[in-house]
């Protein structure tokens, strides 16, 4: 039976890291990044502690989780980032993505799709992949790329070189949504690389930061569009999301009780009144993420696949 439509995904997918560390390859437009691993072992025992402690969260407010051990060989720094190579979708649908980085894309598995299957119940009617854009240097990377609204069916993305617009507007077509793209840029000017640092989309709210949108018809039209679907806007300013408070994803657990995660240093720069928006909703879980965010130049929504494929019978 196919899931119904949900903003809010019950089951998460995440990946387990072995040696996790700073990307040089990555790092050249991922302006987040700062490298600190100086000690690899170091920084791999910290960011493990972080990550087992955000999935013990997760489970402690009754969201399921499918947890993987990444692999030592290949070495694979961004694997625990995985929403970027794989998506998931109520009608059975599993999409995988065309990366950047050459040293990413060993970090799609085929065996955590079998393993989903066979292992935890998952069903899957159909598999979209569309990797072969890399061979033309075009790129769209995931839920890091494309925010999906899956009631309205839109795809919102800010167009950089990790988001290509012809291969946006082809997954589009395939998985039945319309196109939403804007340029984005950080508070230097850069192109900001993927749209959840700058934007979330929850149910009934949204949290963007409108001023990263230079060009006011663009901005007029994204603002417009969320708030026609039924969203409060929730404003971020550039401080706010360059301490990760964009990069959130709305879950709920069986009792669809709905939570914000987001990590502790996203939670911290968010003004009380802020705050008090988004509770009007969801239940906000900061995470500590401190080691992953610095080294790794992602957070708590990018750790996570949202699985929201049907289950067997």
């Amino acid at each position: 039976m196919q899931n119904q439509p949900s903003q809010a995904a019950n089951a998460l997918m995440m990946v387990r890291p072995v040696r996790f560390c700073y990307n040089v390859e990555t790092a050249v437009d991922n302006a987040f990044m700062v490298d600190q691993s100086s000690n690899a072992e170091s920084t791999q025992a910290k960011a493990l502690q972080e990550f087992d402690n955000y999935v013990s969260i997760l489970k402690s407010k009754g969201v399921e989780v499918a947890c993987f051990e990444d692999t030592i060989d290949p070495h694979t720094p961004d694997s625990i980032f995985p929403n970027n190579w794989i998506s998931f979708h109520e009608d059975g649908t599993v999409v995988l993505y065309p990366m950047k980085a050459k040293n990413r894309r060993v970090e799609r598995r085929p065996d955590i799709v079998e393993k989903l299957v066979s292992e935890y119940g998952y069903k899957i009617n159909n598999k979209i992949d569309i990797t072969e854009s890399e061979l033309n240097e075009k790129y769209l990377e995931g839920t890091g790329s494309i925010i999906f609204d899956y009631i309205n069916k839109i795809a919102y993305a800010c167009i950089s070189q990790r988001t290509d617009k012809d291969v946006l507007e082809n997954i589009c077509s395939k998985l039945g949504y319309k196109a939403h793209t804007f340029t984005s840029v950080d508070v230097n000017g850069t192109e900001i690389y993927h749209t959840n640092v700058m934007m979330c989309l929850g149910e009934r709210f949204a949290l963007v930061c409108a001023q990263s949108i230079k060009d006011e018809t663009e901005r007029e039209n994204l603002l417009k569009s969320l708030t026609e679907t039924g969203h409060e806007i929730v404003l971020l300013s550039y401080e706010q999301i360059c301490h990760f408070a964009g990069n959130a994803l709305e879950v709920c657990n069986k009792n669809k009780d709905r939570f914000l995660i987001v990590s502790k240093a996203g939670y911290d720069s968010l003004t009380q009144d802020q705050k008090e928006q988004i509770q009007l909703y969801d239940e906000i879980c900061p995470i500590p993420l401190e080691v992953i965010e610095t080294n790794g130049g992602g957070s708590a929504r990018c750790m996570i696949a949202d699985l929201r494929l049907p289950k067997k019978l």
